[in-house]
């Protein structure tokens, strides 16, 4: 009876052992042809302009690529180009110092981020006035055009992605 406990154990550290070992190998270093995490698109060596100036030449492009899928008339050019100067991304002012907001007592931390939520929500409000003022200058066909692409980031049916994070090519899931 004693004999079979002690082999148990033995046999539970020589296990033990071997998945320290494996643990303990270096991981493989990166390649020229496989880049390091975070240096594969080049966003982390851009400066905040430079990340600014993607994202806005990124947002240009959506735009134009959905005016051409929506075939809009000379008539609703007008109601095109106030949607557009709506939604165009707010320019990032300067940043809470946090050294500032450190100092501040909880009441009054709680009120500023009220007060930038309340900014925020003003923001998303005109927004969606904005589109909605836009899509009731739409026929029936583009309507169904802009729900397609606009409000799910250009992808369209049958595309994968479905925008929630970490489940890629699952679709949107359960709601």
């Amino acid at each position: 009876m004693t004999q079979h406990p002690k082999r148990l154990f033995l046999a539970g550290l020589l296990a033990a052992s071997l998945g320290s070992v494996a643990i303990a190998q270096n991981a493989p270093q990166a390649t020229a042809a496989q880049p390091a995490a975070g240096e594969a698109s080049g966003r982390a060596r851009m400066d905040p302009a430079q990340r600014q100036q993607r994202m806005a030449e990124h947002h240009a492009k959506r735009q134009a690529e959905l005016k051409a899928h929506l075939k809009l008339t000379p008539a609703q050019e007008g109601a095109w180009n106030q949607y557009t100067a709506a939604m165009q991304p707010p320019a990032k002012g300067p940043r809470m110092d946090r050294v500032e907001f450190d100092k501040l007592t909880t009441p009054q931390r709680i009120d500023r981020m009220q007060q930038r939520s309340a900014e925020r929500q003003a923001q998303m409000k005109q927004r969606g006035d904005a589109v909605k003022t836009f899509y009731a200058q739409l026929t029936p066909e583009q309507q169904k055009v802009y729900d397609e692409r606009a409000m799910r980031g250009g992808r369209g049916e049958g595309q994968r992605g479905g925008g929630r994070h970490g489940h890629h090519g699952m679709g949107p899931g359960p709601r």
